[in-house]
């Protein structure tokens, strides 16, 4: 369904640390870094699918695959990003399709990921994939590792 011919979607390497560098457009929630973009791309848990047109990155999907000692490898995806220009094409789902083929390859019994009740199109996303909505909601705790009033708790 995608309607540009030349998207290619693959698992991305360091040698995909350059594009990723240059990426200018709504992908990403920031600004890459470049020393945390070769830490990532080095770590061999971290997974980065990677949608090109030409040398162009239009769009990513981010996941890390741990093991636990009572579980099989499970993978965690992080977030999907698809660029204005080519969302609502399919690249989404092909994005996360390509997450969970690289995660099964490597042994991944199952993969997960949650967003917001009312990112619509996300939860599209991940249903196209054969993803299934929890029955019960989770609830979400962040910790600011860097705030003094949590040093009791954390140091």
């Amino acid at each position: 369904m995608i309607a540009e011919t030349n998207v290619t979607v693959r698992i991305a390497t360091i040698d995909d640390l350059a594009a990723l560098c240059a990426v200018q457009t709504d992908i990403f929630d920031h600004t890459i870094n470049t020393q945390r973009a070769t830490e990532f791309l080095a770590d061999p848990r971290h997974h980065l699918a990677l949608a090109f047109v030409n040398d162009v990155i239009v769009g990513m999907a981010s996941a890390v695959h741990y093991v636990h000692p009572d579980q099989e490898p499970l993978l965690f995806i992080n977030e999907a990003g698809v660029a204005s220009a080519f969302q609502q094409q399919g690249l989404g789902r092909e994005l996360i399709q390509t997450l969970c083929a690289h995660g099964k390859s490597l042994g991944c019994t199952e993969a997960w990921v949650a967003t917001e009740p009312s990112n619509i199109a996300a939860k599209r996303t991940y249903a196209s994939v054969g993803g299934v909505e929890a029955d019960e909601p989770f609830v979400m705790f962040n910790f600011n590792l860097n705030d003094e009033h949590n040093r009791g708790a954390i140091d």
